[in-house]
């Protein structure tokens, strides 16, 4: 049987997700080396749709603690990836705080935690990136901050309390 491979610039937002899953768990497992699960990720998030599902899996997986331990060699192929990487970054730290409170107001205590960790991990990878585009995209949320919601379209604008708390967040990089 011949083996299907998947060529990581054409893989789907699903595969890009599987792709990840797979990966973190063999370098959990020690299968796989920091310097070349960083080269992998590194050709996975040249692409949007691997940039989207390598973050969308990596930072909601609580098993996968990858971005809990940020590898130097990992740290240094997201810097590469410029502003892309601190973009998806920064949205993943908006949204996931502001689900943080949309979560405690529904006494979902479950899927509040899973926000807390993707909240934490994406200040943890912002702290290590280049401070000059962090910066940059930093201040853009402040000042559009208003503009901004909790839709895919922002037809649902973030309420006082969530634009607070999500300032808050945002302060809390620095530290």
């Amino acid at each position: 049987m011949k083996k299907k491979t998947i060529n990581l610039r054409e893989a789907s937002f699903t595969q890009a997700i599987n792709i990840s899953a797979q990966w973190c768990k063999e370098w959990g497992e020690d299968l796989l080396s920091e310097e070349v699960l960083a080269d992998r990720v590194a050709e996975l998030i040249k692409t949007k749709k691997g940039l989207r599902g390598f973050f969308a899996y990596a930072l909601s997986d609580k098993d996968c603690l990858l971005l809990d331990k940020l590898p130097f060699s990992l740290i240094f192929k997201f810097n590469e990836g410029g502003d892309a990487v601190v973009e998806i970054v920064v949205k993943n730290l908006i949204m996931s705080t502001a689900q943080i409170i949309i979560h405690q107001r529904d006494n979902n205590y479950e899927y509040e935690i899973t926000s807390e960790i993707i909240s934490e991990r994406c200040k943890a990878i912002l702290r290590l990136l280049e401070t000059k585009l962090v910066t940059k995209t930093i201040n853009q949320v402040l000042i559009n901050l208003d503009n901004m919601g909790n839709s895919f379209n922002n037809s649902i604008k973030y309420d006082s309390e969530q634009k607070e708390f999500i300032k808050q967040q945002i302060l809390d990089i620095a530290q």
